[in-house]
């Protein structure tokens, strides 16, 4: 089997919406900028974000987003604002924006082991 050449990709993420953003990082993972995409190919670049702290949260959403998880059990749903989570970690919100938009498959994994934010 052949192995991939993959790119590294620098973005700034300052001044930018964290979902416009996460567009962007999705489509590089995939690697649906390159000429030979196939959708069940890993064949993605690397991406590095750099300024994750200084993204722009536009309107309302930092008092009003909330994040669900469930445990499984019964009463077992958690919330979390986007304001908590972003000031523990302001990365958490891109990851988790990246990891919702890409396809739920066995692939999902390993792309976002090419994703580090800074």
């Amino acid at each position: 089997m052949k192995t991939v050449e993959r790119t590294t990709h620098t973005i700034d993420a300052s001044g930018k919406a964290p979902g416009r953003l996460a567009a962007e990082i999705s489509i590089l993972l995939q690697g649906k900028n390159r000429t030979d995409y196939v959708p069940n190919w890993d064949k993605g670049e690397i991406v590095n974000v750099e300024h994750a702290k200084m993204m722009k949260i536009t309107g309302n959403k930092m008092t009003d987003k909330i994040y669900y998880r469930h445990s499984g059990h019964p009463g077992g749903l958690k919330q979390q604002k986007l304001m908590d989570v972003f000031a523990a970690d302001p990365g958490e919100v891109l990851r988790r924006a990246v990891l919702r938009m890409l396809p739920k498959n066995r692939l999902r994994t390993e792309r976002m082991k090419r994703l580090t934010i800074k």
